[in-house]
């Protein structure tokens, strides 16, 4: 089979497609032919600094495809089903072998290129929002980075659950389209006071819950931009580590962050959140939510699709055909 491979960290440069084995059916396992790869974050940082489990080494935590194996001890998957999976590594690939337990099936409705940007996106904007977060109908909500694919999925599920939605990104066209998603009020991050504008928005009040991917500065101020007793569901480290927040302004407030790792949790307690991401797709699939592709590149051409998500340009998930 073929498969975007490196064999030493780096740039997206480090990539080559090329034949490698294909994966064998493992018990408790399936192997599905690939359709879509949704690039994670996980798997720009692998591919720069990451463990190579083997060489050449195949990234990749998530893809969409078809059920071709079904390994030993396996209920309820059958060859032929359209499903999407998580994975730990593999999914830059033509085949991929997979966890039936990290693997959900999806409604004809579900394109593979949607499905491809489900579980990761929509697992963690629910932990974020209301296993972390606790967000109630009437409140409002915070959501750094909006228009990135954790961020388009937490803002339609926090508008259906009755929150006041604001979220920030860049006024190019991104921050506009986020009213169709359920965005309330946008603030463009690189013209605005982030923190001074949600007081503005919310008279003096400030936001009840924020949900930050970015971390550094930009955790600094959702802190600044929270309400008295507001919290803080903090979920990346996208900022880098060039900027260690100062966290000590969360006291004069008697504020909360609490760290949302969704593939931490997912180990700890597989059952409910492989449940959340089946609430989520069923949702999706009777359109109640959108998943959301910027754009497809083929697989052969993974470094310049690498090149582009790390550009920061994008509009919710970019998609990798095989």
């Amino acid at each position: 089979m073929k498969a975007a491979v490196y064999d030493t960290n780096g740039g997206p440069e480090v990539f080559r497609y090329t034949d490698v084995p294909e994966p064998a059916v493992r018990p408790g396992g399936l192997v599905i032919e690939v359709k879509a790869i949704g690039i994670q974050g996980g798997d720009l940082i692998n591919r720069r600094e990451g463990v190579l489990v083997s060489v050449p080494h195949i990234v990749g935590y998530q893809a969409s495809g078809v059920v071709r194996e079904v390994g030993d001890g396996v209920d309820g998957f059958t060859v032929g089903d359209r499903v999407v999976s998580m994975m730990m590594n593999g999914s830059h690939a033509e085949l991929a072998g997979v966890a039936a337990r990290k693997t959900w099936p999806i409604p004809d409705a579900l394109s593979f290129e949607d499905a491809a940007a489900v579980p990761v996106e929509f697992g963690t904007a629910d932990d974020c929002l209301f296993e972390f977060g606790r967000l109630v109908a009437g409140e409002t909500v915070l959501i750094q980075a909006g228009s990135g694919g954790v961020g388009v999925a937490a803002i339609q599920m926090a508008k259906a659950a009755g929150a006041t939605v604001i979220a920030t990104s860049v006024a190019d066209g991104r921050l506009e389209r986020l009213a169709e998603y359920g965005l309330d009020h946008g603030i463009d991050y690189t013209t605005s006071d982030v923190p001074a504008e949600v007081m503005r928005l919310t008279d003096g009040k400030g936001a009840d819950l924020v949900v930050d991917p970015v971390g550094g500065r930009a955790l600094e101020g959702s802190i600044a931009a929270l309400a008295y007793r507001g919290r803080i569901s903090w979920m990346g480290n996208a900022a880098g580590a060039a900027h260690p927040p100062n966290i000590w302004p969360m006291m004069e407030k008697n504020a909360t962050i609490t760290t949302v790792f969704f593939a931490m949790e997912q180990s700890k307690q597989p059952r409910r959140t492989y449940d959340v991401i089946a609430r989520a797709i069923e949702r999706l699939g009777r359109g109640e939510l959108r998943a959301v592709v910027d754009r497809t590149f083929s697989l052969a051409d993974a470094a310049d699709a690498h090149r582009y998500v790390e550009q920061g340009v994008g509009f919710g998930r970019t998609v990798m055909i095989p």
